[in-house]
């Protein structure tokens, strides 16, 4: 494993970084209130960094979020990235790439998924498709209770009763917003007799999508995580209490040194997960191995971050308070550590096929076979 950025990937995250660092400030995320950053948004599009998802690959997807996680930016990169770059480009037609694609990497087409990244199929109906040779029609009826960024998106991607992706424009569907623990622009989607065009050819896009959202989103907890850690590491480093600073405190000091650790774990099980996507490999154990260390290890950071700075971090105004809320919403996102982990023991037990299993035996010179 080699999860060395290249040249263009870390390029993309040094662009990244100073954008959302000069933008994405406390004031201007306190004025935007639950919504999106639309001038950043703008910034980041105008940049070219979602045009460069195709070309970093999930790797680089997932050095941008943890930027964006590191200032909790309200910008709908993950959702665009994983539900709509990516998942395009991996399983669209020839057809449905030049008509998709240009919008996505321009920004004036935003997509997300509809359904949440624990593999629960969220939406049902009576599917018809036409044509063998090209993506089907069919219609959805069903609802999902809440859908990240749904409020900006031009397109939703839905998985059917039998894991088949569904791509529905929002003008078709009903959207009602919802408010939660983070601000994500969220809504709750309604499909009658819906609209929507078929993504990919089975069950087989649903799993990868599904593999590739959640790796993206452990990226962005590990941005999070890194940013509620050093907002108390600068905190405890200057807040004196008897005449010392908190960081002297070797409490202090060993509760710091475990949520360093892991939010490294959750940052190199993300980057694992992504070099094998990137690179063809068998990827769905090491997406949700990824995935519960976010929600997981995530959890125990934030509130980590938040309790290092005392009675400031019980203040809701506070920047560190967005952190928690963010690493909190992506727990329950990615579907908690005790049902990601019984999948992941599933999955275990009955393993993806090894893509070596069938080479021939090499014989040794002793005529055995190793």
């Amino acid at each position: 494993m080699d999860f060395t950025p290249t040249e263009e990937q870390e390029a993309a995250r040094e662009l990244a970084a100073r954008i959302l660092g000069d933008l994405a400030t406390h004031e201007r995320l306190a004025a935007a209130g639950s919504g999106t950053d639309a001038e950043l948004w703008k910034a980041l599009c105008a940049a070219g960094l979602p045009a460069a998802v195709e070309e970093i690959g999930l790797l680089g997807l997932v050095l941008l979020l943890e930027e964006q996680g590191r200032v909790t930016a309200q910008v709908p990169l993950a959702a665009t990235g994983a539900y709509g770059l990516l998942a395009v480009a991996r399983h669209g037609t020839a057809g449905q790439r030049d008509r998709l694609l240009p919008g996505l990497r321009e920004g004036t087409a935003v997509a997300t998924g509809a359904f949440p990244a624990t593999g629960a199929v969220t939406a049902t109906g009576t599917l018809t498709a036409t044509g063998p040779e090209e993506p089907g029609r069919g219609r959805l009826t069903g609802g999902v209770g809440w859908v990240p960024w749904l409020r900006d998106a031009t397109h939703v991607l839905v998985p059917d009763a039998e894991r088949v992706l569904w791509l529905v424009r929002t003008e078709d569907a009903g959207v009602e917003p919802v408010e939660l623990t983070a601000p994500w622009s969220a809504g709750r989607l309604v499909l009658d007799d819906t609209p929507a065009e078929r993504l990919g050819r089975g069950p087989e896009a649903y799993e990868d999508v599904l593999a590739v959202a959640r790796t993206a989103f452990a990226g962005l907890q590990a941005g999070v995580c890194a940013g509620s850690l050093a907002r108390a590491v600068a905190y405890t480093s200057v807040r004196e209490q008897f005449g010392r600073p908190l960081a002297t405190r070797q409490a202090v000091q060993l509760r710091a040194a475990d949520a360093y650790m892991d939010t490294e774990a959750i940052r190199v099980t993300a980057y694992e997960a992504a070099w094998r996507a990137d690179t063809g490999r068998p990827g769905a154990a090491a997406a949700l191995t990824a995935a519960w260390w976010a929600s997981e290890a995530g959890k125990r950071v934030v509130h980590s971050g938040q309790h290092l700075h005392g009675g400031m971090g019980a203040d809701l105004d506070h920047p560190v308070h967005r952190h928690f809320l963010w690493g909190r919403q992506l727990d329950a996102y990615l579907g908690g550590g005790t049902a990601l982990l019984a999948e992941l023991g599933d999955l275990l037990a009955d393993p993806e096929p090894d893509p070596e299993a069938d080479l021939e035996p090499v014989p040794t010179p002793e005529g055995e076979s190793w």
